[in-house]
């Protein structure tokens, strides 16, 4: 463990070995953070904040300070961010509220670009990328290998599914099914995210079954409802991928970009 002889840690935090903190960065009370994270210099990592392992946290960025909204009045609240995230310059993670479920979590392996900001009671999954000043409000749910491009911008209470990919300067207000490509102002979905897929080693018979079941659903112009249960009647039902994306747009509470 390595802490810079100018770095404030109270005396409740627990570092684990192989810590390092750097110059000038203040770890708050009851902070805990795993084997091998590096902290760089000007970091606040505030009260009741867990970091997991070999995480990198670059300078001026801000984790579980607390939550942009009126309604908290100094609960405790929490962060927990899991292993292997490298969390870039002047990025913002908020902890959550009492009344949003306590607890603001990232998952493994995720890339937080310079000026991302995660707001009070979101969850990050896995290998999920946030570009640089990509923002979203409370209550946002990213799932895994989703990537949102630069400056995209989440309402809160959306929820984005796992490996769709959200182009730069987007405007999300309703949530994002799995596997889709969705850009503008306002977002609108463009299909299937092939390339993402295919990245990670989908195979063509699945990408297929998606490229059909997103043809029948959005490019019908049947009512969603009506849309579904035909993707229930086709054979791409029979794929795990085609069930989940019906499930998931079944299950949406903010409503579906179309």
């Amino acid at each position: 463990m390595k802490v810079h002889e100018t770095a404030i840690v109270h005396p409740t935090a627990q570092l684990a070995e192989g810590v390092e903190i750097g110059p000038y960065s203040v770890i708050g009370e009851g902070v805990i953070i795993g084997e091998g994270t590096w902290i760089g210099p000007h970091v606040v990592v505030d009260r009741w904040s867990v970091i997991g392992r070999n995480c990198r946290i670059y300078q001026y960025a801000s984790i579980g300070t607390p939550p942009q909204h009126i309604k908290y009045k100094g609960e405790e609240t929490y962060v927990i961010i899991g292993d292997n995230n490298v969390i870039r310059e002047f990025v913002t993670i908020n902890r959550g509220t009492s009344f949003g479920g306590g607890k603001t979590t990232v998952g493994d392996n995720n890339l937080l670009m310079a000026y991302a900001h995660v707001a009070h009671d979101c969850h990050l999954g896995n290998y999920v990328v946030m570009a640089n000043a990509a923002q979203l409000a409370g209550h946002v749910v990213v799932e895994d290998h989703a990537v949102l491009g630069g400056v995209v911008a989440v309402h809160q209470f959306v929820r984005i599914g796992k490996y769709a990919f959200i182009g730069g300067a987007t405007a999300v207000p309703k949530d994002i099914p799995p596997f889709v490509t969705a850009s503008g102002m306002r977002a609108k979905l463009y299909g299937i995210n092939v390339t993402n897929l295919r990245r990670n080693g989908f195979p063509e018979e699945v990408i297929s079954a998606l490229r059909k079941a997103y043809r029948m659903i959005f490019r019908s112009h049947k009512p969603l409802k009506e849309a579904l249960e035909a993707v229930k009647g086709d054979a791409v039902y029979s794929f795990p991928e085609v069930r989940y994306l019906v499930e998931f747009l079944q299950d949406s509470k903010r409503g579906i970009t179309r």
